[in-house]
């Protein structure tokens, strides 16, 4: 069975990226049980909680993150060089609980997947 690592590299909002790569998680994680979550670069602001995106029309899928235990998604990592980047708090709240790894260690967290998609 192949493993699937999908890779968050945007902000929440600015696109519809963040929620179709959730979608794709989750209909994936319906076929598969070995499904990888990683948020790097902007894609670190997904997990930010209090965001208000319906102030900009746009749709709130952070609610969503909190399914991904039902399709027995579980394994989630966080770049911590996006977050010091970002100014934001390795001990911060999230809207999704995920390891923090440095990029040697999410480089090699990455590589045990057979196919990798982006979004």
């Amino acid at each position: 069975m192949n493993r699937v690592a999908f890779v968050f590299t945007r902000a929440p909002h600015g696109s519809s990226a963040g929620r179709e790569g959730l979608d794709a998680a989750l209909a994936t994680g319906a076929l598969s049980e070995s499904i990888g979550l990683f948020f790097i670069g902007d894609g670190v602001l997904q997990l930010t909680p209090g965001q208000q995106p319906e102030i900009i029309l746009a749709r709130n899928h952070a609610a969503t993150f909190g399914v991904l235990a039902l399709y027995d998604i579980e394994h989630c990592y966080i770049s911590r060089e996006a977050l010091r980047e970002r100014g934001l708090a390795e001990e911060g709240a999230r809207v999704l609980d995920a390891g923090i790894l440095d990029a040697a260690a999410l480089r090699q967290q990455l590589a045990t997947y057979d196919r990798i998609i982006t979004f």
